[in-house]
């Protein structure tokens, strides 16, 4: 089969790709496809057919949202991984969309329709709280994932090497350089050189390093690997986790400590730090510091790296959340 780009796809090819792949019935037709939201890694498809729907998404060799970013297209093969792992869990499988297969040539995902769905970005630009329905939602997620599956030993399996690097640049390496390429005055007047006094510590940079080092080896958990807003949708008044594409086997303070950096960076109450405390259960060996530090490295990535958030903080209110992200790291300033 030739090599198939959904970019460039008519109705007509993706009707009959679809068929080869047996991935819609012979009955069925492609009548349009549109984008179902704003993606950030995959060029994802919503197909319309004579009789219902599906999602489509392929991973080209870079970024989605940033073309002249490299990135390997394995990463669909992950997430396709991920999906096979889990599928014997109920309560993992009811809160994500079915999938329904993988074209391993293509780097290619067919998976369930959740209809009209919108991800929890809109928290970064409002003073909305999470739900606590919500927050034990997440929580039982990220419970039952990281308790379910647990080896004995560091596993390679899912390792995700390829993307776990880039994303590795992209939290513990570039926000910390002081000339990095990215004026952040083209985010916010200012924040370039609000920048530059945490980029020029040296105890921060160290602190970072070591972190890297843990997140790039392998560990006895099963992760999502970016359990955060933009990861989580509502459809239909339920709340659902996508986007697993760079699971691996690590160490499961990394998802909390995401999880808890993006609550943060939400201005988030107290009470809703308190539901996670009671909600997540965590797996024997839980190591509280180094959870804290994952949330203060991805408190700062997102605050002066390239991964920006659509948020509506004042300079005064990033630079007291770039002194926690610190006080997390156990940094002086």
């Amino acid at each position: 089969m030739n090599k198939m780009l959904l970019h460039k796809s008519t109705t007509e090819q993706l009707t009959s790709y679809l068929r080869e792949r047996n991935i819609i019935a012979l009955s069925q037709e492609v009548l349009a496809t549109e984008k179902p939201g704003e993606g950030n890694m995959n060029y994802t498809i919503r197909v319309k057919l004579n009789d219902g729907s599906l999602i489509v998404k392929q991973s080209n060799p870079y970024v989605e949202k940033y073309p002249s970013v490299p990135a390997p297209q394995e990463r669909a093969l992950a997430e396709a991984a991920f999906y096979k792992k889990i599928s014997t869990n109920s309560i993992l499988t009811a809160m994500m969309p079915s999938f329904i297969a993988v074209d391993e040539e293509n780097f290619i995902n067919a998976m369930e329709d959740l209809g009209e769905a919108n991800d929890f970005s809109f928290l970064y630009q409002s003073k909305d709280n999470l739900l606590a329905t919500d927050v034990q939602s997440l929580c039982e997620y990220l419970s039952e994932l990281h308790n379910s599956f647990i080896t004995d030993q560091p596993n390679g399996d899912y390792s995700n090497m390829a993307l776990r690097k880039l994303n590795h640049e992209h939290i513990f390496v570039y926000p910390l350089m002081e000339d990095n390429g990215f004026d952040l005055n083209t985010v916010q007047t200012g924040l370039q050189e609000l920048s530059l006094k945490y980029k020029k510590l040296d105890s921060l940079k160290v602190a970072a390093n070591k972190l890297g080092e843990q997140y790039l080896s392998n560990g006895t958990h099963l992760i999502h690997g970016d359990f955060y807003h933009g990861s989580w949708v509502n459809a239909a008044g339920k709340l659902y986790v996508i986007d697993p594409e760079f699971c691996h086997y690590g160490a499961p303070e990394f998802d909390l400590g995401v999880m808890l950096a993006h609550l943060h960076l939400t201005g988030e109450q107290s009470s809703t730090f308190e539901l996670v405390e009671k909600y997540y259960k965590k797996s024997t060996g839980f190591n509280q510091d180094l959870c804290e530090a994952f949330t203060g490295i991805e408190i700062m990535r997102r605050l002066i790296g390239l991964a920006q958030l659509p948020l509506k903080l004042s300079l005064q209110e990033k630079e007291s959340l770039l002194q926690k992200a610190c006080s997390l790291l156990k940094v002086n300033i």
